[in-house]
Parts: structure tokens; sequence; C-alpha cells
């Protein structure tokens, strides 16, 4: 699985943690960033970017979208601007789905 699920709640997450955590580069939560408005991450001083929870939950919403189910970047828009809770419950559907099959995968290795 790509996106790592068991990540420590934190109050900010710089960019280099925030692309870890979807095994992504730098550049495409850059990209993202500038194509969704919905990403406003915070800078500091230095202008370094640091992004909330809420952040965090609107990219994995975003990733599902668009690396998951392949839905092109407009495509991606308007399906969070049109219904955003349908897209936020399917996307928490398919993470369960995803947990169920590593336990059921490491139960059958123990097997």
């Amino acid at each position: 699985m790509s996106v790592k699920d068991e990540e420590p709640k934190k109050m900010f997450y710089s960019i280099g943690e925030v692309a870890k955590i979807f095994n992504v580069n730098t550049s495409l939560i850059r990209f993202w960033e500038g194509e969704f408005d919905l990403l406003r991450p915070h800078k500091n001083k230095k202008g370094n970017r640091l992004f909330t929870q809420k952040d965090v939950d609107h990219l994995h919403i975003i990733y599902h979208l668009v690396k998951e189910r392949g839905f092109t970047l407009q495509g991606a828009k308007d399906k969070m601007r049109g219904n955003p809770q349908d897209t936020v419950n399917n996307a928490e559907v398919v993470n369960s789905l995803k947990k169920v099959k590593e336990f059921l995968l490491e139960l059958k290795e123990q097997l």
C-alpha cells in the first residue's frame, strides 16, 4: 500500500513528510497545491510549507481520486466541488478495505 495509514498526528507536517506519507515527490505536492484551492499550507519565515492535518486529509482525498481512481485533475476538482462528503466516504471505504486485505494476507502467511 502506498499511503501510510499509521502516521502519528502532528500539528504541522513539512512537505517532505507529506511526500513520504503518500510516497510521491515533493514537486507533485507543490503542483497539487497550485491546482487545488483547498490546499493552503502555512509558510514560515523561510518560506517552508507547513501542512496541517486538514491539509493532509485533503491530500488523501486528492491522492485517492487522482492516483487510485484515475481521475483527471479537472475531474477531481469537479468531484470535490460537487459532493465532497461522498468522496470522503468513498476514500474511507477504500482505506478500510485495504486494511482488511492486508490483515487477510498476513493471516494467510501465518497459516
